[in-house]
């Protein structure tokens, strides 16, 4: 969704062609090809960042996290940020709606205690990234029935909701979680960092493209948490076609015609 809305705002207000190279599976491939100049720009998250990334603690509010990886990103990789989108597309530690009703759950500490009865399921990255699970699970003393289940990021909130897992680490802007009723357990040790979606750029494709930097500016502030939510509905929920619901936005916003 967030590369569909850059191209489109690219190509909108300049003059070049935006190829798109989606589906490349997550952080460490995206980072590798912009370093080697296969890609020049992808949206990616302050806190993923700071800490897969620079490898830095996952402490700091979201201005200090944002300029922490700016500033390492510009001297020492020869990538630079753009502004934040707006929205803060957090980890997501989801329960059933009808169980955190029925136990009168709201945060993860309070979950801890029924860990031991339940069978969790988490994507490959949140396994291995540093502010992902064992981190997690030594924050809030996290022991499951079972080792958890690795799924793809797209089966965890169906699997969810037909008991086969009971507890998934989704992402905040999932436009399933209202769908399938699935309710979100509040981080109140604040384990996890800000993670602010930008787009990362190449400096040289700043460089060489200035015009470039200008419409990607424009979409800074744009999107709320409560809009992503809405645009990852429009097409995990209802199928429909990216391009389509990348259009609609831009134009609601006033970016495109």
């Amino acid at each position: 969704m967030l590369g569909e809305l850059l191209a489109q705002q690219i190509e909108a207000h300049t003059q070049t062609r935006v190829e798109r190279r989606f589906y490349l599976a997550g952080t460490y491939i995206c980072q590798q090809a912009l370093l080697a100049g296969r890609i020049d720009l992808y949206p990616e998250y302050t806190g993923t960042a700071l800490t897969a990334i620079l490898k830095q603690e996952a402490d700091g509010g979201k201005a200090d996290v944002y300029q922490r990886v700016k500033r390492e990103y510009e001297s020492r990789l020869g990538l630079t940020l753009g502004p934040p989108f707006g929205f803060n597309d957090t980890f997501a530690m989801e329960i059933r709606g009808d169980d955190a009703r029925r136990l009168n759950l709201k945060t993860l500490s309070q979950a801890a205690a029924y860990a031991p009865q339940w069978r969790a399921g988490f994507g490959y990255e949140f396994i291995e990234r540093p502010d992902g699970y064992k981190g997690l699970a030594a924050a809030y003393g996290l022991h499951f029935a079972a080792p958890p289940r690795v799924m793809d990021l797209g089966l965890l909130a169906p699997a969810l909701k037909d008991h086969q897992i009971d507890i998934a680490a989704g992402n905040a802007t999932d436009g399933l979680i209202p769908a399938l009723d699935l309710f979100v357990l509040e981080d109140d040790r604040h384990y996890f960092p800000p993670y602010e979606a930008v787009a990362v750029i190449r400096q040289q494709t700043l460089h060489d493209h200035p015009e470039v930097a200008e419409a990607v500016t424009e979409l800074g502030g744009k999107i709320s948490d409560q809009e992503m939510q809405q645009l990852n509905y429009a097409l995990d929920g209802q199928h429909r076609d990216v391009k389509d619901v990348a259009h609609e936005f831009l134009r609601s916003k006033g970016l495109v015609h």
